[in-house]
């Protein structure tokens, strides 16, 4: 398309008339676009004197997409989210900057953050600004460069790479662990204080030492680093990620309750936009990441030096 044709596109309209698509209300596309009704409705018109045809439709308060307004409004859609796309990319594909990236909150708690010092010593000039959620990246409608997720499968269209498998472990406290023993030893888990993650069932032991079902506990907890606070205090015996239970593991803090360690379905995985992939900060990362995995013990390795 000639660059004159692009001069003549009614792009502002377009923007307009997917608000009040979406809403059904010029009041609220106003709203959420900071302009008046009236702008709004010179802007549906302007679009429609360029069609030639109506788009949409209004009785009273009620407004209805026309049969070629609704035909319109995924390709206007696909435009805008594509136009968006690409002017974010253009704005974090710089060398400088920060990092943004998105990662589980229990990773980020206990397997992270005692190794950042590492990271900032080998890469002093590099900042990253680290968010915890467990929800799915939507890249093309936000600013991150790059995620860290535990997982079976990667998104297709993604970039990829595998940091470390992972295992599930059972833990108990020092204390509560000289009192109870190991659950190898025991025929059955009646008598042991038990704690359990709603994100960590014990179904997922299922071909471990006990097979029994696990015994409800009088606290019942939903995530996974707050179950491995409760063990810790001594509260009870508890599944755990290896990830997450190893640094308390490695200091003592914590014990192995039994010797059978169970591989899990889910690996750790770094993604990210194919635009990212080459930027240097992103390579930075990413190296220094699966060097933290690389180093990082499995549980067979460790009890055996145990």
């Amino acid at each position: 398309m000639p660059a004159s044709a692009y001069g003549r596109l009614p792009l502002n309209a377009l923007r307009v008339f997917e608000a009040v698509a979406t809403r059904l209300s010029f009041a609220d596309a106003a709203e959420a676009l900071n302009v008046t009704p009236a702008a709004v409705s010179q802007q549906i018109k302007a679009l429609e004197e360029y069609l030639q045809i109506p788009v949409l439709r209004r009785s009273g308060r009620k407004v209805e997409l026309t049969p070629e307004g609704a035909k319109l409004l995924p390709g206007v859609q696909s435009g805008l989210d594509s136009l968006v796309a690409v002017l974010r990319e253009t704005r974090l594909m710089r060398a400088g900057g920060v990092v943004n990236v998105s990662t589980l909150s229990s990773l980020m708690q206990k397997w992270l953050t005692p190794r950042l010092h590492r990271l900032h010593a080998k890469f002093p000039d590099l900042q990253v600004d680290w968010h915890t959620s467990r929800e799915a990246v939507d890249f093309a409608r936000s600013d991150f460069h790059a995620a860290v997720r535990l997982g079976q499968n990667v998104v297709p269209g993604l970039e990829f790479e595998h940091l470390m498998d992972e295992w599930l472990v059972v833990i108990a406290s020092p204390q509560l662990f000289k009192k109870h023993g190991s659950i190898d030893d025991r025929e059955t888990l009646k008598g042991i204080p038990m704690l359990q993650a709603r994100d960590e069932p014990w179904s997922r032991f299922e071909k471990s030492a006990a097979p029994t079902p696990w015994p409800a506990g009088p606290t019942i907890i939903d995530d996974s680093v707050s179950v491995l606070t409760a063990v810790l205090e001594g509260l009870g015996y508890a599944p755990a990620r290896w990830s997450i239970a190893a640094h308390d593991l490695l200091a003592g803090r914590l014990v192995l309750a039994s010797r059978t360690i169970v591989p899990s379905r889910f690996r750790y995985w770094f993604v990210c936009p194919p635009s990212y992939s080459e930027l240097p900060k992103v390579c930075a990362l990413r190296s220094w990441l699966k060097e933290e995995a690389a180093s990082f013990p499995t549980p067979d390795a460790w009890l055996s030096q145990a």
